[in-house]
């Protein structure tokens, strides 16, 4: 950062139009927060976390982890301090026990019934899935989907863990795993039927229940005027479907970007939380003919798109999805882990109602705790004191705190001027003996 601003103080001398390009090419990722989808990035952060660690003690043996293996996962889900710390923090979703000198954890009763509950709503989802999955396929330029890549994304999507075993041999007319090179980070699901009845997008299926033609909306104020200008001109242009086959479309043209941009808004109407991670979507480039500075082509577009830096991680967010911080439509699974975040949150209050009721316990112990009754007789009321002024009053201890270092500066001053006289002297008389 100081190298940054160095550099731009030297151009700035030199020429001040070279420094305005610099800060426009320096703040890429900048844009307007947005208070409530900040907030929407924000309230699921400790969620995906505890999901995580929902899944790592499901896989265990017995449904049994070691805290000291879950500790060893924390690096991988980007945590410090302890695990027997957070596992505590939360014990409506976790049960800690400690056998001869190790520390367990499982799931409790209730987190239990909110994992069947779960997996009952999978099952019935399993027909969404398989959808989703196909108009994946169909999107891509070969209709084929590399498997380490889309695991990336496949909590973004909903897709279980399992989906490789679940839903691909389960439909065989129209998936298949093929590996053309022979390696194994090389596998990949391939479209085996093309479906023409999926072939409609969100914007598309929208349109057909308005009777209008396809095109986007803008999610903003009537205050961004300039921004609102650029939308109606980029909305001018007829809408290009995401499926349809870009052989014919030039690279930077109006277009491609056309395209890609109806691309990007169909993906995130798949996902449940219509948002996902910039940088994982980068990974699709080639698969999903996307251009190189994807980020660059999401900011152009605040009306369609929301780009946010939380916890530093680039993540683009579908406006036309949220209504202030909540989803406008929710998927049945989320309304599964919005329970579980529930429980979450009541293990919260439960851990700190417990620790509040333990420091109480010390402090009566010392002696510490005061009443209600007893505070008001003890401390002194501001407001009976006028401007005499007490040691409760901050001011007064500011000053309090001046008047003494005044005066110790210049104790201290004198007394080691009187310790250079002393030694002095000393000196003297022991040359005049």
């Amino acid at each position: 950062m100081r190298k940054n601003q160095q550099m731009a103080f030297s151009l700035h001398s030199r020429n001040p139009r070279i420094v305005q390009s610099f800060a426009r090419n320096f703040s890429l990722w900048s844009m307007k927060k947005d208070p409530s989808l900040e907030s929407a990035l924000s309230r699921n952060r400790r969620w995906v976390v505890n999901n995580q660690l929902k899944n790592i003690i499901l896989r265990c043996p017995g449904q049994v982890a070691k805290v000291r293996f879950i500790q060893n996962k924390f690096k991988t889900l980007d945590l410090q301090g302890k695990a027997l710390n957070w596992l505590k923090k939360y014990p409506c979703c976790f049960q800690v026990y400690l056998q001869g000198d190790e520390y367990y954890c499982h799931l409790t009763k209730r987190m239990m019934a909110l994992v069947e509950e779960e997996e009952s709503v999978k099952d019935m989802q399993e027909p969404v899935f398989v959808e989703r999955l196909a108009k994946l396929l169909m999107m891509s330029r070969n209709q084929r989907l590399n498997v380490v890549k889309l695991n990336e994304l496949k909590r973004n999507f909903g897709f279980p863990n399992d989906y490789l075993l679940r839903l691909v041999p389960k439909y065989p007319d129209m998936f298949r795993v093929v590996n053309y090179s022979g390696r194994r980070s090389s596998m990949e699901i391939e479209l085996v039927d093309w479906n023409p009845d999926l072939v409609v997008s969100a914007i598309e299926a929208s349109a057909q229940k308005q009777g209008s033609e396809p095109c986007f909306t803008c999610s903003l104020p009537s205050t961004w005027a300039k921004s609102w200008e650029r939308f109606h001109e980029f909305n001018a242009t007829p809408y290009i479907s995401p499926y349809l086959d870009t052989k014919g479309l030039v690279d930077g043209s109006k277009e491609m970007e056309k395209r890609t941009v109806g691309l990007v808004h169909e993906l995130l109407s798949l996902t449940l939380w219509k948002k996902a991670s910039i940088i994982k979507l980068g990974h699709f480039r080639r698969e999903f003919v996307l251009p190189e500075r994807l980020n660059a082509l999401l900011l152009k577009h605040p009306g369609i798109f929301y780009v946010s830096n939380k916890y530093q991680i680039y993540t683009v967010l579908l406006r036309e999805g949220y209504n202030g911080q909540e989803l406008v439509h929710k998927d049945p699974l989320v309304v599964i882990k919005e329970k579980f975040g529930e429980l979450m949150q009541d293990g919260l209050h439960e851990y700190n109602r417990r620790r509040h009721l333990v420091n109480l316990e010390k402090k009566r112990n010392k002696g510490m705790v005061l009443g209600r009754s007893d505070k008001g007789k003890d401390l002194p009321d501001l407001d009976e004191q006028g401007d005499r002024g007490s040691l409760f009053d901050p001011e007064e201890r500011k000053r309090i705190f001046l008047r003494n270092s005044s005066i110790a500066r210049p104790v201290t001053i004198v007394r080691s001027q009187t310790r250079l006289l002393d030694e002095k002297w000393e000196c003297k008389t022991q040359n005049f003996s």
